[in-house]
C-alpha cells in the first residue's frame, strides 16, 4: 500500500512541459515500402479538422509510401464522419459507403454498430497485428456488441483533476500530499481555496463540479460508482443511489454559492482553448478535464504551475480510474474493400504513426504494450504514467454506452441543470427519464 501511494504521489508531480515532443508532420517515417503486392483504392472518411486533419493526411501519405500500389481517397467529413448529419447513413442505404471511417463521437459510432450499419471486424483481424484481448479492459464494451466486434479504438483520452500549485501553496497546502482522494476531501479543498472580496463576492472558486469535463452529465455519476446501463439485462439504471447522490452533491455546490452566480462567473470566461479560461486566469483553483488540457495550458497559459491527480470518489465509487473517450475506426456495412480498411487501421495503431497525436495531446494508446514506444513514456512524464495507470484500471470505461447514449447524455445534462438551477429533487426526474428512454432499448426501431 505504501508503495502504491508513493507511486501515485510521484506520478502527480509535474510542471507543464515547455513544448510538445511532437514529430513534424513533414517527417518521412516510411523509408521503404512494406508491401508492393497489395493493390486497390481505399475510400476513407475522416472526422478530423484543423491540425488533426493535417496529421491524418500525413499518415495517409505515409501509408501510401508503405503500400505504393494502394491509393487512399481520403475525404474530411464533418459531424463525426457523417454519422450525425445523415450522410453516412445515406451512403450505406444507397450501397455506396466508404470503406473506412474514423469517428470522434463514439456514442454515435456505437449506435451505428448496434443498428447493423457497420461490418463485424472479426473476419479481418488476420490483417491486424493486435488481438482483441490486448485492448485494455475499459474498451471491451465499446468494441463489441451482440458478440461481434464493430469498433476499433485508435486512441483515447484520460480525465484528471488539474490543480493550481501556487494557489495550494498560498493556502498552506502541498498538492503532492493534499490532493483530493475522496469527495469529502475535494469539498473541503474547494472551500479552502475559494476566495471572496470584502463584499462577500466570490473572486475565485475552489472547484465547480460541472465545469469543463464535469459538463459531461455521465462522467460524475460513473465516478460515483453508477453502472448507468446494464448490457446483460439491456436496462438503464438511472435511479441507482450513486446517480442520485451525485446530483445531490452537485446541488450542494449550487446552494452554497448560488448557481446563477457560478453561471455568470463562468459564462464571462473563455473556453479551454482561449487565454480567458477560468483555470488559466486564476478564477478556479481546480478543474476536471482531460489530457488535451496540457496542450491548451502550454499554448495559452504557460505561466500556470499545475499538478494533476486521479478523480476523487465517494466510498463505493470508481477510485483510481477514469472515464475514457475514444476516436474509433469502423468499416461501414457494404464496404467494397474491407481488407484494405483493416490494413490501414493496423498501420494507424503503430506508435510511431500515432506519435504526433500522442505527443501533442498526451492522448494514450488503447493497448498497454504500445505505451512503451510513446515519447512521453520514454521521457518518464508523470502525467502520462498516471494516465497509463488509470486507463488500465478494470473500473475505467465509457460511461452509459448503449444505443440511446447520445440522447441519454443530452437528457442527463438537462436534468442536472434542473437540479442545479431549480433545486429540484433528482430522483423523480431520473425516474421519468428512465421511463422515457427504456422503451427505446426494449423496442429498437431498426
Amino acid at each position: 500500500m505504501k508503495k502504491n501511494i508513493a507511486l501515485l504521489v510521484a506520478l502527480m508531480l509535474m510542471l507543464c512541459c515547455a513544448g510538445a515532443l511532437a514529430t513534424s508532420y513533414d517527417a518521412e517515417l516510411i523509408k521503404e515500402p512494406i508491401d508492393t503486392e497489395v493493390t486497390g483504392t481505399l475510400t476513407y472518411w475522416s472526422c478530423f479538422s484543423g491540425d488533426s486533419m493535417i496529421w491524418d493526411q500525413w499518415r495517409v501519405n505515409q501509408f501510401m509510401k508503405a503500400y505504393p500500389n494502394v491509393t487512399v481517397d481520403v475525404q474530411f467529413v464533418p459531424e463525426s464522419a457523417g454519422m450525425n448529419s445523415g450522410k453516412l447513413m445515406a451512403a450505406i442505404a444507397g450501397g455506396i459507403p466508404p470503406d473506412l471511417v474514423i469517428a470522434d463521437n463514439y456514442y454515435l459510432a456505437y449506435g451505428f454498430g448496434a443498428q447493423g450499419m457497420l461490418e463485424d471486424l472479426t473476419p479481418y483481424f488476420d490483417k491486424i497485428d493486435y488481438s482483441i484481448d490486448e485492448f485494455m479492459p475499459g474498451y471491451a464494451n465499446l468494441m463489441t456488441f451482440n458478440e461481434g466486434t464493430f469498433l476499433l479504438p485508435q486512441d483515447s483520452n484520460v480525465i484528471y483533476i488539474y490543480m493550481n500549485n501556487d494557489m495550494f501553496a498560498e493556502a498552506g497546502l502541498d498538492p503532492a500530499v493534499d490532493y483530493p482522494k475522496t469527495i469529502e476531501e475535494l469539498d473541503a479543498l474547494a472551500d479552502k481555496l475559494t476566495v471572496t472580496d470584502d463584499a462577500g463576492n466570490v473572486t475565485r472558486y475552489g472547484y465547480i463540479p460541472w465545469l469543463d469535463s464535469g459538463d459531461d452529465a455521465l462522467y460524475w455519476p460513473f465516478m460515483f460508482g453508477a453502472e448507468i446501463y446494464d448490457a446483460e439485462s439491456n436496462k438503464l439504471d438511472l435511479t441507482a443511489q450513486p446517480v442520485v447522490d451525485c446530483f445531490n452533491w452537485m446541488r450542494s455546490y449550487a446552494e452554497k454559492h448560488g448557481a446563477e452566480n457560478i453561471k455568470g462567473f463562468t459564462q464571462a470566461a473563455g473556453g479551454l482553448f482561449s487565454p480567458d479560461h477560468p483555470f488559466f486566469t486564476g478564477k478556479v483553483a481546480m478543474t476536471m478535464v482531460g489530457n488535451w488540457a496540457t496542450n491548451a495550458l502550454r499554448v495559452y497559459a504557460p505561466h500556470i504551475n499545475y499538478t494533476v491527480c486521479a478523480i476523487p470518489t465517494p466510498e463505493g465509487g470508481r477510485a483510481n480510474s477514469t472515464p475514457l473517450g475514444s476516436n474509433v475506426f469502423a468499416i461501414p456495412y457494404g464496404a467494397k474493400n474491407p481488407e484494405l480498411a483493416a490494413l490501414f487501421m493496423n498501420f494507424c495503431l503503430r506508435a510511431d504513426i500515432n506519435g504526433n497525436n500522442f505527443d501533442i495531446w498526451r492522448s494514450i494508446p488503447t493497448i498497454d504494450r504500445l505505451f512503451d514506444d510513446v515519447s512521453w513514456t520514454k521521457a518518464n512524464d508523470p502525467i502520462y504514467l498516471l494516465g497509463r495507470q488509470l486507463a488500465n484500471s478494470p473500473l475505467s470505461g465509457h460511461p452509459g454506452l448503449c444505443i440511446v447514449s447520445t440522447e441519454l447524455n443530452t437528457e442527463m445534462r438537462a436534468l442536472r441543470d434542473e437540479v442545479i438551477y431549480n433545486h429540484s429533487d433528482p430522483l423523480p426526474l431520473l425516474e421519468a427519464l428512465q421511463n422515457k428512454l427504456q422503451p427505446q432499448l426494449d423496442n429498437p426501431v431498426w
